[in-house]
């Protein structure tokens, strides 16, 4: 019989592989925004333009029933017994479904932006990722809630903006979105156990590839590799989806390694770098030519983009099993794994903004969404042990990825049948679902059917296609991969200060800041207009053929109507603490360039963070503090982990607000005003 790349039926003997129910995994066919119910009869589609719940026949495509649920629905997961729960990211709750009945049969209150959905090994536990706590803004929470009464039982703050949780017996995982950390909660205790996986580290440690002369006393030198000139400078970010093996020794999270390298803004020019002991510490940049619109590209073994895609592997005891990026190969360290970076070696079909991962029931393959480049990608879970070869080109040989399968706009989730013979995705931006086969071996999309129509009007929903696409040659270009979501996700920030021959710059929030009365724009306020400033970006940097007028108005459709991120400490009245700290605010002189409804003179000013080389002679363009609240680290550089840590820096001087003379109260009492922006 031959191997299909949707597998086979999964064996008891699989399942069991551990033999002790507590290192039992929750394994689940669904991810993102799609579920599926346990006999394979119905898709579960969370169509968040609409706030609605989709029940679709799985073999018809045919719409069953449409369920009102909670603003802005996300997430679905399918319990034991095909009760669905739906997270609702803008009601701070999670809706619950009843099989047949199809309608909203409870809804469950949790933290501020209900994200990711998992479900202990017994069924009996429901886990709830929130982006915020109900009472700060800069910590999420896990809450377990009893799927029988529907009542919390307990949470724990597991650090910033989380967004997805799995499980393997009595153990959560956690993904940190921005930070791109695993963090690990022990479901017995409730408390977190392992804050930090040290994946960083892993990602950029020394490679194991010897010079020329491994008997010279000379240490080992980086084999140069497809990116970064051979430096692995990479910070996982955007980590959104988590994936257990269904033998519960691995945990997989969808992600992004951003570049720490020097961007060039213009055409890559071929320089000579250095490698070994004696090479100087400032390695040559490429010149800032002001042409050829790669200022972008360039990413790590075998992605051409500085936000590479990536599946990034964890042991079922968190500890991060990823490549070696200096030399492009298998860790050969005995633990076999996915590639970490996904990449396509397809120039016709670019992989970018994955969101949501599957492992099919046989264990051997991962299925990514990804949805910046409308497709999916076939993973192997294993790769033999044996070091991976790399092409002329870079890539390595045969490719990691075994198959990139083009579906609708914008897939936002996938599921597989519980044989493994059959996927599906959720495509959000054309409201579709794409329903793919295996015969002979490869995957083939069989077929793509519309759900509902638009709900957002034509130009938003346009101008959001075009934000998203890494793979419209008019606003990028498709051989490198990067789309404006890619480093402003759901137009927030990454997290990420990325390295531009002008000096280090942070990404800055788009969301709800009424950008288009915000002129001029970036940090230097280099560009008068919006027009200018997406004319630099599109063309030059991402390497688009250009933005006409009526895609401009298109996008700044879609950009005018992104909402705030909700913020848990905007209420209707302030606080005795917040209100003393909008005096203080006043008397520090916060107001004279944080101005107006817009919380921006739209002027520059030095606040006493640039340093040398940083060429910005007019000073930072000051920023809009509106979703100030959510947006940390701060200022151009990232440099400030807090608000209370800006603020106190700040006072050195008076270079930053009158806060020379602020008491400990009065600074405690500013920040809790702050965060109510």
């Amino acid at each position: 019989m031959k191997n299909r790349v949707l597998g086979a039926l999964v064996s008891a003997a699989l399942l069991g592989v551990t033999g002790c129910a507590k290192q039992a995994p929750s394994y689940g066919t669904g991810s993102g925004s799609l579920g599926i119910s346990r006999d394979d009869a119905f898709l579960y589609a969370a169509d968040t333009d609409s706030n609605q719940l989709l029940v679709i026949d799985s073999t018809t495509d045919a719409l069953v029933a449409k369920v009102a649920v909670g603003e802005s629905p996300e997430k679905v997961l399918v319990g034991t017994d095909d009760t669905v729960f739906v997270t609702n990211a803008r009601s701070r709750s999670v809706s619950v479904v009843r099989r047949g009945d199809w309608k909203e049969a409870a809804r469950i209150p949790v933290g501020v932006e209900p994200k990711g959905l998992g479900l202990s090994v017994d069924g009996k536990t429901l886990l709830v990722v929130s982006a915020t706590a109900l009472d700060r803004p800069d910590v999420g929470t896990l809450t377990a809630v009893d799927t029988q009464t529907l009542s919390p039982q307990w949470e724990v703050a597991v650090g910033n903006e989380p967004r997805a949780v799995g499980v393997i017996g009595d153990r959560a995982y956690v993904s940190l979105g921005k930070q791109g950390e695993l963090v690990q909660v022990d479901l017995r205790s409730h408390q977190v156990i392992s804050a930090s996986s040290g994946l960083r580290a892993q990602l950029n440690r020394p490679s194991k590839v010897q010079n020329d002369c491994p008997n010279c006393g000379q240490p080992p030198t980086p084999e140069p590799g497809p990116g970064f000139n051979g430096i692995a400078d990479l910070e996982p970010r955007g980590m959104e989806a988590i994936a257990v093996s269904p033998d519960g020794t691995q945990v997989l999270a969808t992600g992004v390694l951003a570049s720490d390298a020097v961007l060039n803004s213009g055409t890559t020019v071929a320089v000579e770098q250095c490698v070994g002991p004696d090479c100087p510490i400032d390695q040559p940049v490429p010149p800032d030519t002001g042409k050829g619109g790669d200022g972008y590209g360039g990413g790590s073994c075998g992605s051409n983009s500085v936000a590479s895609p990536a599946l990034l592997t964890f042991s079922a005891e968190g500890a991060p099993l990823v490549d070696d990026h200096f030399s492009c190969g298998f860790d050969g360290e005995g633990k076999d794994h996915p590639s970490t970076v996904i990449a396509s070696g397809r120039p016709d079909m670019p992989v970018q903004g994955p969101v949501a991962a599957v492992i099919d029931p046989s264990g051997r393959f991962a299925f990514i969404a990804n949805r910046e480049t409308d497709n999916v990608s076939v993973l192997s879970m294993t790769r033999g042990g044996v070091q991976a070869t790399k092409d002329n080109f870079g890539n390595a040989a045969g490719g990691p990825v075994k198959l990139e399968v083009l579906v609708g706009s914008g897939p936002t989730g996938i599921a597989l049948s519980h044989d493994g013979t059959r996927a599906w995705t959720y495509n959000l931006f054309d409201h579709s679902v794409t329903r793919l086969e295996s015969k002979d071996g490869q995957v083939r999309p069989v077929a793509t059917t519309r759900m509902v129509d638009d709900v957002l009007p034509a130009d938003v929903a346009a101008g959001r296609k075009l934000f998203f696409s890494a793979v419209d040659a008019r606003m990028n270009n498709p051989g490198v991969g990067i789309s404006c979501n890619s480093c402003h996700p759901d137009a927030r920030e990454d997290g990420h200060v990325w390295n531009f021959t002008a000096g280090p710059r942070q990404t800055p929030s788009l969301a709800g800041r009424h950008l288009l009365d915000t002129a001029p724009f970036h940090w230097g306020g280099e560009f008068a207009t919006l027009t200018d400033f997406m004319s630099h970006t599109v063309q030059r940097r991402m390497g688009g053929s250009g933005v006409s007028s009526a895609m401009e108005g298109q996008l700044k459709a879609f950009l005018s109507q992104v909402k705030l991120p909700d913020n848990p400490m905007k209420t209707d009245t302030l606080t005795p603490a917040q209100a003393r700290g909008a005096l203080v605010f006043t008397r520090a002189q916060c107001h004279t360039c944080h101005a107006g409804e817009n919380l921006t003179d739209n002027r520059n000013a030095d606040v006493g963070t640039l340093v040398k080389g940083d060429a910005l002679p007019k000073g930072l363009n000051t920023p809009s503090l509106l979703g100030l609240s959510r947006t940390g680290p701060y200022l151009h550089d990232g440099s400030a982990a807090s608000l209370k840590a800006r603020i106190l820096q700040g006072q050195d001087g008076n270079r930053h607000g009158l806060t020379a003379d602020l008491s400990g109260q009065d600074v405690d009492d500013l920040v809790a005003y702050l965060q109510t922006k």
